[in-house]
């Protein structure tokens, strides 16, 4: 074994604890869409079937933060969103290794045979058909199941899942789909309506002198919607109801031009959230961000994404 080899899984240790054995599913799992679902799926419903524990295994970053020094934010769920959806599914354990340059330099055999048997202990393993790794993503699900053989251990490979027109579920045609903004076909390949998730954070107060608080969430690595003006479903994080209202993403042309901000405006509701973790989930575009001549006109168009806004959702005014 090489030094990276050793320095990887000394670092593997240090983060996977004592878990050992199960039923693991591998994979990146950016998004958690239907096609993910489908391999956690499988690798709960064989650890219930055979009484073992469910386990998902998952790098962070994602590889793609390593591999290109310049890029545009991509990530559709970051990792403690990913976790969150992941344990949501049934599992009993993410385990979440740390993916640096000796992760990347670590051949798929040592992966395999150092962190999967070893280390973890794998009893079985579920990956989606075009699961790869290793350096330069030498190890697939042929070589997986020819070295797990000689163990005893069995490998489940899962179908790509396809949409009604047939085509394959993945995240590339979900981040094309923001960028239009096509919606129906986002909650459709996710499953779920796409959501950013984050502490709110002070603002400018400019949405309380125009009547219109908003809770302000920085995006950092999420993909980002096409900007503009969205009909939304707000929640604090872990809760199961939201609430309705409007957001703006985007630099906010007609005060600042610069800063990428999420700026969600919830109906019949006005407390203070700051510091508290929240979710807001995209429903409805409504328009494009744009600029406008003064700060009366941007109200007049407030007033109407409002009332648009709550036609969509059913929302009234409160009484």
């Amino acid at each position: 074994m090489t030094e990276s080899e050793t320095i990887l899984i000394s670092q593997a240790e240090s983060v996977g604890g004592v878990l050992q054995g199960g039923a693991i599913a591998l994979g990146n799992f950016d998004g958690v869409h239907r096609g993910h679902q489908a391999v956690v799926k499988a690798a709960v419903d064989y650890a219930r079937g055979h009484e073992m524990p469910a386990r998902v295994l998952t790098l962070e970053p994602h590889p793609r933060t390593l591999f290109k020094t310049v890029q545009e934010p991509f990530r559709l769920t970051p990792a403690s969103q990913k976790i969150r959806l992941l344990h949501a599914l049934g599992v009993d354990d993410v385990i979440v290794l740390p993916f640096t340059e000796q992760m990347a330099a670590l051949s798929a055999t040592a992966f395999v045979e150092k962190i999967l048997l070893e280390r973890y202990g794998a009893q079985h393993l579920i990956a989606g058909f075009d699961f790869v790794f290793g350096n330069k993503r030498m190890g697939d699900m042929q070589a997986l199941r020819s070295w797990l053989a000689p163990h005893q251990i069995g490998v489940t490979e899962v179908v790509a899942l396809r949409d009604s027109a047939g085509e394959i579920i993945s995240s590339s045609r979900i981040r094309a789909a923001l960028k239009t903004p096509d919606l129906p076909s986002v909650t459709n390949l996710l499953g779920r309506p796409f959501s950013i998730s984050g502490i709110v954070v002070p603002g400018a107060q400019r949405g309380r002198t125009l009547k219109f608080p908003t809770a302000n969430i920085e995006l950092h690595d999420y993909q980002r919607p096409r900007f503009g003006v969205y009909a939304v479903n707000a929640k604090r994080v872990g809760d199961e109801r939201g609430l309705p209202g409007i957001a703006n993403i985007g630099v906010r042309p007609t005060v600042d031009g610069q800063t990428e901000l999420l700026e969600a405006h919830l109906f019949n509701f006005d407390a203070d959230l700051y510091g508290e973790a929240w979710e807001v989930e995209f429903l409805e575009f409504l328009r494009p961000e744009k600029k406008f001549p003064d700060l009366d006109a941007l109200k007049a168009q407030m007033l109407e994404d409002v009332a648009q806004a709550r036609a969509l959702l059913s929302c009234p005014l409160a009484i």
